[in-house]
């Protein structure tokens, strides 16, 4: 204070205190924040003294318990004895007991990662971004996949934990980054080795794309996420990474499936460039890539029943009825089911999400269908025939029209679909139900047919006249010797 100032008095005076008490703490040497003693006393008497035994013994039996668990606990207990303004007392006496008297926590030990070692991968959900295509909700998921030195990131879209999905989405991550880590770090993949019907034969197959790509595979302990930390970390920031492009974007809304891809391309390509450094060193680290990809696809023999499905993974799907009795090859890729046929791709067919579910085209049944209306009424997959709301509302008002025929008439005119186009009968049904006068006249496959638009014309045939060749040796100046006319 005497040191900046003249003497001690203006020094105190500029400090707004008095000299005398200036002087004190001159003499002391300490700060006044220092020389204030710390409490040790209560200044009012502690609300649970008298049930404080009870409380540890509570938490000591249930270390997870939250205080506010154990107040509210309190308060139906011993009625009217604890206001609410009371938790923050509760919660400041449990922390120092947990503090001073309480178990062990656990302990996390920071890791220090070595260029190359080690790739994290796990999936996560995007249903909370409120992603959209085509104006129609988009729920799905992201294969994530992390590099632990570095954290050079790729991400792949995908339906459902399954190993299709696992191995589309690693093997990306390591072709687009172009080398493989030594150790690959999954969690316990308990969803993936539920969705096949074999756990072994999940087990078999990720080893053998670890063995292609000369990996080890690690697993963490369950309930222990901790230990694939960094991908786990890394999901947060991705997502709000995403989020904000989103924000920046403007809307949430992607015209296609391949737009919202590109869109998670070119944010990863900005993501992984403020990382091109240590990446440049993890690369000297990484193992070379195989000569060719592993097929991700799983192919199961199946019969196509007399149905006209085949049952592949849990699900239904339908095929051409020509194929009834038939053995065919599912193959499965994470986006699609391909059904083969004496070496032919003969339908491919988006995949199901999750189990139980079927997929029945109206087009692989429709004929026999016709030949068989009364099959319609209790068909197990009939909402499957209703391929948009106005056919829907086609079929209720032929019912209410006649409804000893309404099944027959339904069925022809979604043959006429089958036949003629989805979209163009859909556009003509539109145009009777809004008339709003609909009788049997004009709800029929005749009229309905009227009200297609107009074929187009066919190509009109060309007749090119036969040319005789001797015009051409008229062309060269007469007949070449020894060729005869």
């Amino acid at each position: 204070m005497s040191k900046t100032e003249e003497t001690q008095e203006l020094a105190a005076a500029k400090a707004g205190m008095d000299i005398k008490t200036a002087r004190k703490y001159l003499k002391n040497g300490k700060l006044p924040s220092e020389s204030k003693p710390e409490r040790t006393w209560r200044t009012r008497k502690d609300p649970f003294e008298r049930m404080w035994k009870e409380i540890q013994e509570q938490m000591e039996g249930n270390p997870g318990l939250e205080a506010k668990t154990i107040f509210e606990a309190l308060q139906r207990k011993y009625p009217g004895e604890f206001a609410d303004g009371q938790l923050r007392t509760l919660q400041r006496h449990i922390k120092r007991w947990r503090a001073t008297e309480g178990p062990g926590r656990e302990v996390f030990f920071a890791q220090r990662h070595v260029p190359g070692r080690l790739g994290q991968s796990d999936f996560t959900h995007m249903t909370e971004l409120g992603i959209m295509i085509d104006g129609q909700s988009f729920p799905h998921l992201l294969y994530h996949f992390v590099l632990a030195y570095s954290n050079w990131e790729d991400a792949t879209v995908c339906y459902s934990e399954s190993f299709e999905s696992l191995s589309e989405g690693l093997q990306n991550a390591l072709w687009v980054l172009g080398g493989a880590p030594l150790e690959h770090r999954t969690d316990r993949l308990s969803t993936a080795v539920n969705n096949m019907t074999d756990a072994k034969e999940f087990t078999a197959r990720y080893e053998a794309m670890l063995r292609h790509y000369r990996m080890d595979g690690q697993k963490i302990q369950a309930g222990k996420a901790n230990e694939n930390g960094d991908v786990e970390q890394r999901h947060y920031r991705l997502k709000r990474a995403i989020d904000q492009a989103l924000m920046l974007r403007g809307s949430r809304d992607f015209g296609s499936l391949e737009e919202y891809k590109q869109f998670l391309r070119l944010l990863l390509v900005q993501l992984n460039a403020g990382r091109r450094e240590r990446v440049k060193t993890e690369m000297q680290y990484l193992k070379a890539l195989p000569d060719t990809r592993l097929e991700s696809n799983k192919r199961v023999k199946v019969r196509v029943d007399s149905g006209s499905v085949i049952y592949v993974d849990r699900n239904v799907y339908s095929v051409h009825s020509r194929l009834i009795g038939e053995q065919v090859e599912a193959r499965l890729t994470a986006e699609t089911v391909e059904v083969w046929y004496a070496g032919q791709k003969v339908e491919q067919l988006p995949r199901l999400r999750g189990r139980g579910k079927h997929r029945v085209d109206y087009r692989h049944i429709i004929d026999w269908l016709v030949r068989k209306p009364g099959a319609f009424s209790n068909y197990r997959y009939r909402e499957e025939l209703f391929p948009t709301s106005r056919f829907r509302m086609t079929w209720d008002a032929l019912r209410e029209l006649d409804r000893l025929h309404a099944n027959k008439r339904y069925l022809e005119i979604l043959q006429l679909a089958a036949v003629e186009g989805e979209a163009v009968v859909d556009g003509a049904l539109r145009r009777v139900l809004e008339d709003g006068e609909i009788g049997p006249g004009k709800l029929n496959v005749t009229a309905i047919r009227r009200l297609l638009p107009e074929a187009s014309l066919p190509v009109t045939d060309v007749a090119v006249a036969e040319v005789a060749l001797a015009s051409f040796d008229e062309l060269l100046g007469g007949n070449p010797a020894g060729v005869t006319q």
